[in-house]
């Protein structure tokens, strides 16, 4: 059975190192002291946006963080599915898709009016997942400007 828990506090520890294993799929740089910052500074303002870990069978199998934006074009707030992360382990089992199932009936109860993730473009069998949850490729491009 899947269930979802929202993070509190107490989890901090135990989500950052899964923070480590889905950023160095992609080699992506982590700061463990700035993570752990970063959680508790989302978990004590909501307005900034939800997590949940992630069980099955009563384990600890990955998490979700959905992020709040304010957006005039989309009428309100919207959503950036900033991460999902499910264990070696735990892929493969459904477990995917029974989040991102959680994930829009948590975005349906909030009011939100899209929401929006960015997935690497090697990773098929994830945009097989969001394609078969009606993600659609979006016509934009996304673009970034690193504040120094």
């Amino acid at each position: 059975m899947t269930t979802f828990r929202p993070i509190q506090t107490s989890d901090i520890d135990i989500i950052v190192p899964m923070m480590q294993e889905f950023y160095s799929i992609d080699n992506y740089p982590i700061d463990i002291a700035i993570s752990k910052a970063l959680f508790l500074e989302f978990i004590e303002n909501p307005h900034l946006g939800k997590a949940w870990l992630i069980y099955s069978d009563e384990e600890i199998v990955g998490y979700i963080i959905l992020t709040f934006v304010f957006s005039f074009e989309y009428k309100g707030t919207i959503a950036f599915l900033d991460e999902l992360y499910i264990s070696d382990k735990a892929r493969g089992k459904g477990i995917g898709k029974k989040a991102l199932d959680f994930i829009h009936q948590e975005a349906l109860s909030l009011s939100l009016k899209i929401i929006y993730l960015e997935i690497e473009n090697h990773n098929e069998i994830a945009q097989k997942l969001y394609l078969s949850k009606d993600f659609v490729v979006h016509n934009r491009s996304l673009m970034k400007l690193t504040l120094k």
